[in-house]
């Protein structure tokens, strides 16, 4: 990567910039100041004219900031080529020369070369001839070797001898030091036993308990996604995120378990089991909350209809019941995937455009927390629109 292709990339930018404006009013001209809405609509039209796709996050990392730092992978420069109107991300660095600048177009050629003359160059070493070292190291090796026996057998006839003397003077030590030996080596396995089950005793002593969840009025497994707060004394609380139709296996050596359960579609639910006499299996039931459902349904209800006047009517009834269900003050709030921009507020009518807008990018929609009032109104919602480089 050089400055001038960093260069080039701004120069993009702007070319995404103005084909973009050639069809469409953003909130903003300025490609930098999109967000929410106008980016699911570049999407969308990305996917039509380039048939690819870029996530938010790299939205919001090549394109909020200018000029960028670091140059996004090849394959994302020529979507965005294609969809400014060029074959390749080649093609347009061609067209957009800066003066005395000049572009390598056989950048194989050059690892050819590289390598032809690594292998050259390799060739012509010399190495050494271990043939001329073999005498010397033989001539050495029988040397030792002689060494080695003269003093091996001056060894055992000193020790044959050291020997002998010790089991006639001292007929009474051998069976002594033997005794001695064998409770040294029982009470260090008692004790290597002992450290063992000290070490090990969570592990021993540890059960796994299970629970499973299930829909109280359908009686099948909860198709969302479950949060689980454990609750120790005089401890922080544990936090766990449960997969939908998965259940949760804790193991623990605890008398007791509290938890508090909570979901997008069912009501917050708090548990408290003395696992002494527990089941190591349990299922438990979770009560739908209806509020929370139908604004999930209705958030990610297909309105795409046969014709103009069905689909005008499907948006029409959608908007309608989202305004009954969400109240005027609600606060909203939409996640990014991104460290540079992390959360965007929306009023009522800015989130209920947003999901009567018929867009490849709904079916992505994931409502993280939803909580109402008294009354049933639903007052706060917090949601993602999960999307990557590979949607289509």
């Amino acid at each position: 990567m050089t400055d001038l292709d960093l260069l080039h990339f701004e120069q993009l930018k702007k070319d995404v910039q103005a084909q973009y404006l050639k069809e469409y009013t953003p909130s903003y001209d300025d490609i930098s100041k999109w967000k929410g809405i106008d980016i699911i609509y570049f999407q969308e039209d990305l996917r039509k004219k380039a048939k690819g796709n870029i996530s938010e996050k790299s939205f919001y990392t090549y394109f909020k900031n200018s000029p960028v730092t670091k140059l996004p992978r090849i394959d994302m420069l020529t979507l965005l080529s294609v969809y400014a109107g060029y074959n390749s991300w080649y093609e347009f660095k061609k067209q957009h020369l800066f003066a005395g600048e000049m572009l390598q177009e056989e950048q194989d050629l050059d690892e050819e070369n590289r390598k032809e003359l690594e292998k050259t160059v390799s060739s012509a070493l010399n190495l050494p001839n271990e043939e001329n070292l073999l005498p010397k190291k033989d001539l050495d090796t029988a040397k030792t070797t002689d060494l080695q026996k003269t003093i091996t057998e001056n060894q055992i006839v000193e020790s044959k001898t050291f020997n002998e003397n010790i089991r006639e003077n001292n007929p009474v030590i051998q069976p002594k030091k033997s005794y001695q030996r064998t409770i040294w080596i029982a009470a260090t396995s008692v004790f290597v036993v002992l450290l063992g089950l000290l070490g090990f005793k969570d592990e021993i002593f540890e059960k796994t308990y299970t629970y499973c969840f299930t829909d109280a009025d359908r009686n099948q497994k909860v198709q969302s996604t479950i949060e689980i707060k454990v609750i120790k004394e005089n401890e922080s609380p544990l936090f766990f995120r449960i997969k939908p139709g998965e259940c949760f296996h804790y193991p623990s050596k605890d008398k007791s378990i509290k938890m508090q359960i909570s979901s997008t579609m069912y009501e917050n639910l708090e548990i408290n089991r003395n696992l002494e006499n527990a089941p190591e299996e349990e299922i438990i039931e979770l009560k739908p909350d209806d509020y929370k459902m139908a604004v999930y349904y209705f958030s990610t209800k297909d309105v795409k209809g046969g014709n103009a006047v069905e689909q005008f009517n499907l948006i029409r009834q959608k908007r309608k019941q989202l305004e009954n269900l969400i109240s005027n003050d609600a606060v909203i709030t939409q996640v990014y995937d991104s460290d540079i921009y992390g959360l965007e507020s929306l009023d009522k009518q800015d989130y209920i455009t947003l999901v009567t807008t018929p867009t490849t990018s709904l079916k992505n929609l994931n409502v993280i927390e939803m909580k109402r009032d008294k009354k049933g109104k639903i007052i706060s919602i917090k949601f993602k629109i999960s999307t990557n480089e590979n949607n289509q």
